[in-house]
């Protein structure tokens, strides 16, 4: 082989080499590119999970304050009840005790 040939294979295999990593680099870049937008992708996707959920948590914990409202509400109508019953079967008493009543005894609401 003269030496002419053996330079050109060797400049060849120097431009092939040059050229694979080139390719190689320009491979790795579009795929960093490809990952990178992927990513930003599933980023956005979590925040609007998380923002669903935040505001999935904000209802749940005003519904739970509402109830919370509204079985308070509900313990002071059945104390209030309470109270005009025992009022009430109080008066009776006091009534029935001022005049007594066969007939009235034991005739009387709710007592």
């Amino acid at each position: 082989m003269s030496t002419e040939v053996l330079v050109a294979i060797i400049v060849l295999a120097v431009v092939v080499i040059v050229l694979l990593a080139v390719a190689a680099a320009r491979l790795r870049k579009g795929n960093r590119a490809r990952r990178h937008d992927k990513a930003v992708e599933y980023r956005r996707e979590a925040e609007v999970h998380a923002a669903r959920a935040e505001r999935r948590e904000a209802e749940i914990a005003e519904r739970e304050a509402r109830a919370d409202r509204e079985r308070a509400v509900a313990r002071e109508h059945a104390a209030r009840v309470e109270t005009d019953r025992r009022a009430a079967a109080e008066r009776y008493e006091h009534a029935d005790r001022l005049e007594p009543d066969d007939e009235a005894e034991g005739k009387h609401p709710q007592r």
